[in-house]
């Protein structure tokens, strides 16, 4: 498999839940950041951008986007400055059922694509592509950032829309993110059954 980086945004500001802090938060009794970091655990460098924190993964490079709260857009702009791989994931924090197996499944993806794509991207069950559970070659990602200007308060959409992507199928269910109270309790009962 290709060698590969990752950024984790983990500094939003989880408004629908009441500003709690969701990368903290458990499913299993393990922190969804933990969850996350484990899935990627093959990355040759990890870039966390939020608030530092206790996590179980060693080796997290931590950063924060300018300015704090920022966005996804200057989250990517503050990891990206980490990384060296020509592949670098961009993967929500509270993805708790993100494995392994897909993040090889988009990292393969993309390096095996018939026509060049600049991403892989994981499409939910609903048809919705999740620019944060997917893998970009860094070049094109860097320069829609350039073209872009100013990060602060950009929707993510606005960087990668322009990219052109290759479409991989949820076959698990790992695109599930918590971002209400109900999506984590539910998260935990799946977890649990």
């Amino acid at each position: 498999m290709t060698p590969y980086d990752v950024i984790v945004p983990a500094g939003g500001a989880a408004r629908r839940l009441g500003g709690a802090d969701k990368p903290g938060l458990t499913v299993g009794g393990t922190t969804l950041l933990d969850r996350v970091l484990a899935a990627c655990a093959d990355a040759r460098t990890t870039v966390v951008v939020g608030p530092a924190r206790p996590t179980g993964r060693a080796g997290v490079r931590w950063t924060r986007e300018q300015p704090p709260g920022g966005g996804p857009v200057a989250a990517v702009a503050a990891g990206l400055d980490l990384v060296t791989a020509d592949t670098v994931l961009l993967l929500a924090a509270d993805l708790p059922f993100l494995d392994r197996r897909t993040v090889e499944r988009l990292v393969t993806a993309l390096d095996e694509a018939a026509a060049p794509a600049d991403a892989a991207v994981l499409v939910d069950a609903g048809g919705r592509d999740q620019p944060l559970t997917a893998a970009y070659r860094t070049a094109p990602l860097r320069a829609a950032l350039a073209a872009l200007g100013d990060p602060d308060g950009l929707p993510l959409r606005r960087l990668v829309g322009g990219l052109t992507r290759l479409r991989v199928a949820d076959t698990g269910g790992v695109a599930y993110d918590c971002d209400t109270w109900e999506d984590l309790e539910q998260a935990r009962e799946r977890d649990r059954g």
